[in-house]
């Protein structure tokens, strides 16, 4: 690991909110009194009703209860959008930059109130109430922030997936969620090809009990519409008023409900809800990124995923930002895509995933330093921990030396960033989320939950509550407690693995469950492995990851097929556009091996401590085999392994 230390800038420094000795007296109050911390901070959002109650959380595997602000009343979409009309009408709320770099629109707070109470009115016309459950596929338009900021004025709990997702993992999200309305668009456009968007909605709400399909005009593509269903957004939008009085809602309602993989089949429904989620998003989003009124913050998620979430829509528009959101691809029409946008809006902060930076970082830094980037103070990274050699091509290369990078670790359960540097108070080491944020709680544990200090490695685990975190998952409280807090007790277990260095700063190394991180992006094993064996020429199969120079991780596989059939480079190509339309294109496995049989002990269990060795071409020391059922499955194993380097 790299250990070379990067101080702070001294014109960072000068200007930044937080220096190192405003964010140790910070840090040290949070944790000393967490109730009179955030009852200061929670202030930073307009209620409705003010709350007197701040924190009422247990962590006890018998009673868990996430309670922030919990008496207060407020309503989200006056947060990012009503506040501001009056002071900043006329600043730009969110600048769009399309997939074709020739398109581009900016929406300024006063037209962002219009849209978004036309969208909130659309919802009420098609019988959307407090806390119905409102399922959004749709591209990176801005009628995707518009929809969200619209569920939450109207006190509707939204439920997005991202666009890559197959209408198979599309329907199994609205069944799980009870969704009765669906808001797609005609088509998306990515990297100059049309996604099917529209056609993927008609396969999965086929036999659903959906009663609405808001329909966003895109592309002006050929799709079909379904009467009495279907509906055209902007014809509703035609039809009714641009004033909508927005719901007053508790603390403790559900702002929205966001799938992502578990160690274990089913996707999670993790919910989020409106008070403590809107006080963390927004504090993290201005002091993580230093961010000031007069800065252009780009953050290349997309809304699909929590990142989009927190730190495209509400954490900036709730503190009055400029937000960047961007349709395309860092590749599309070339690998200067990202700096020539950047260059073309002036954007101050940039946020993106390691995924990306390491494809550009391939492109050669040609494509980079034929732009100015002049106006970049602050860079950011996400999704995934970011190995040191990319850091610093990051650091060297995009931000000329000159720009701190904020490598942030959180996850969707966690609502907002937990360990993460601050511009103006960390030092950086190249590959490390450095130190907790404000009210942050980490923990290094063993096997048995034994907490370790100093210098040292483990399972890394939250001791205390923060108002981000989510509460349940949707309609099953008890996978919640059993996921996260049932291995450690009265802690939270974030499955993943951490080192912490003698100075104190944490170095995530990856999960330690069965969840694999792809392009930054979650993919539980088992839902692979489902996948897989549900196509009729495979017995049984076994997914683990494994080092990708790009994605960070890549998908391994591992398939025992059906007596008497063979394998082949067809079926692997099979297997992988099963795959894909099983799932979507994000779970295509990279390699497939394969194999006669798995490595199991005597009582049945796979042992993927072996597959992982072998997929990571590292098997000379796989520990004890002597409890395999049949140990000569690991020579055939080794033999015919895929990842040998070239």
């Amino acid at each position: 690991m790299s250990e070379n230390l990067y101080p702070v800038p001294a014109d960072i420094a000068a200007t930044a909110l937080v220096d190192n000795a405003k964010y140790q007296e910070m840090y040290e109050a949070s944790v000393a009194d967490p109730e009179g911390f955030w009852a200061e901070h929670g202030k930073r959002i307009d209620w409705i009703k003010p709350y007197t109650k701040v924190k009422n959380t247990s962590f006890d595997p018998h009673n868990v209860s996430i309670k922030w602000f919990e008496d207060g009343t407020l309503n989200v979409s006056a947060n990012c959008v009503d506040r501001h009309v009056a002071t900043r009408g006329d600043k730009p709320a969110i600048i769009w930059e399309g997939d074709d770099p020739s398109e581009h629109k900016i929406i300024t707070y006063k037209e962002l109130h219009h849209e978004v109470n036309k969208f909130a009115n659309v919802l009420h016309a098609m019988g959307v109430k407090k806390g119905d459950r409102v399922t959004l596929y749709l591209p990176m338009i801005p009628e995707a922030a518009y929809a969200m900021l619209a569920c939450a004025r109207v006190g509707a709990v939204h439920s997005i997936v991202f666009g890559g997702f197959s209408p198979d993992s599309l329907a199994q999200r609205i069944t799980g969620c009870e969704s009765k309305v669906v808001i797609t668009a005609d088509e998306g456009l990515r990297g100059g090809r049309k996604v099917a968007l529209k056609a993927n909605v008609d396969k999965a709400v086929e036999g659903l009990d959906v009663d609405k399909v808001i329909v966003v005009k895109r592309t002006g593509g050929d799709i079909s519409m379904k009467d009495g269903r279907d509906v055209w957004y902007h014809e509703e939008a035609d039809r009714v008023s641009d004033h909508c009085a927005p719901v007053e809602m508790n603390a403790e309602d559900p702002l929205f409900i966001l799938y992502t993989s578990g160690s274990t089949g089913q996707p999670k429904g993790v919910l989020h809800t409106s008070g403590g989620y809107l006080v963390y998003a927004s504090m993290t989003h201005e002091y993580v990124f230093d961010c000031k009124d007069d800065d252009v913050y780009w953050c290349t998620a997309d809304v699909g995923w929590v990142t989009g979430h927190s730190y495209i829509v509400y954490g900036p528009l709730a503190n009055g930002a400029t937000t960047l959101m961007f349709e395309g691809v860092p590749t599309h029409p070339s690998p200067a895509r990202f700096w020539e946008v950047v260059d073309k809006h002036k954007v101050s902060i940039f946020y993106t995933a390691p995924t990306a930076i390491r494809s550009l970082m391939g492109a050669g830094p040609d494509h980079v330093t034929k732009t100015s980037r002049k106006s970049l103070r602050i860079l950011g990274s996400v999704g995934e921990p970011i190995n040191p050699e990319a850091w610093q091509w990051y650091y060297d290369v995009v931000g000329d030396g000159r720009c701190p990078i904020v490598d942030t670790w959180w996850q969707t359960e966690t609502g907002g960033i937990l360990i993460t540097p601050l511009p103006g108070a960390t030092d950086l080491k190249p590959g490390s989320a450095t130190r907790p944020f404000f009210g942050v709680q980490p923990a290094l544990v063993d096997a048995e939950g034994k907490i370790l200090d100093g210098a040292t490695e483990g399972n890394l685990v939250l001791l205390d509550s923060w108002p981000g975190q989510m509460r349940t998952v949707y309609g099953d409280h008890e996978r919640f407690v059993q996921t996260y807090f049932s291995a450690y007790k009265g802690m939270y277990f974030t499955g993943d693995g951490c080192r912490r260095d003698a100075d104190g700063y944490y170095w995530i190394t990856g999960r330690v469950d069965d969840v694999i991180n792809v392009s930054g992006h979650r993919m539980g094993t088992a839902e692979v492995e489902s996948a897989l064996v549900a196509h009729p020429k495979v017995s049984e199969a076994a997914v683990v990851g494994y080092p990708h120079d790009l994605k960070g991780q890549g998908i391994y596989v591992y398939v025992t097929l059906m007596a008497g059939e063979e394998p082949s480079d067809e079926l692997a190509k099979e297997l992988r556009t099963w795959v894909r339309n099983e799932i979507g294109p994000i779970a295509s496995p990279d390699l497939i091996q394969f194999a006669p049989g798995l490595p199991k002990t005597r009582s049945g269990k796979i042992m993927r401590r072996i597959l992982r060795k072998i997929a990571e071409d590292s098997f000379e020391n796989l520990g004890d085999t002597s409890t395999l059922a049949d140990p000569a499955v690991v020579d055939d194993l080794i033999e015919n392994r895929q990842n040998r380097p070239s």
